[in-house]
């Protein structure tokens, strides 16, 4: 388990890094809100962490049907988490690191028994 985490944590690492760059493109450059920030670059980015993480870190075929469940779960958070830090009104590095501790670890616990649970 701490093999199949520390790889996951290594995508994750990549997708943050993209996650965080689109979040900043979106949000200071074209002056969109945080939720819609956080959605859209969390959807480049996810997408990036799927197809990795069935590759390399579970080993697992990639199936539209994995994808749309990992996506739906991840996407979910990443607009619940812009939703409340523009209600409370936080600042986007606030944003960015509370999702990207959180999304880390429940995703790694949805793709681990949910997502890839048979690709093992």
């Amino acid at each position: 388990m701490l093999k199949l985490f520390s790889r996951y944590v290594s995508v994750g690492v990549i997708n943050t890094a993209l996650h965080w760059m689109c979040f900043g493109a979106l949000f200071h450059f074209m002056s969109t809100s945080q939720a819609l920030a956080n959605v859209v670059a969390f959807c480049i980015a996810v997408t990036f962490s799927f197809f990795a993480n069935a590759k390399w870190t579970f080993k697992a075929r990639a199936t539209s049907g994995r994808y749309i469940a990992f996506v739906a779960f991840m996407g979910i958070m990443a607009g619940l988490t812009g939703f409340v830090a523009d209600v409370i009104g936080a600042p986007p590095v606030i944003t960015l690191i509370a999702f990207s501790g959180f999304s880390l670890i429940a995703g790694f616990i949805y793709s681990n028994f949910i997502v890839f649970r048979n690709a093992k």
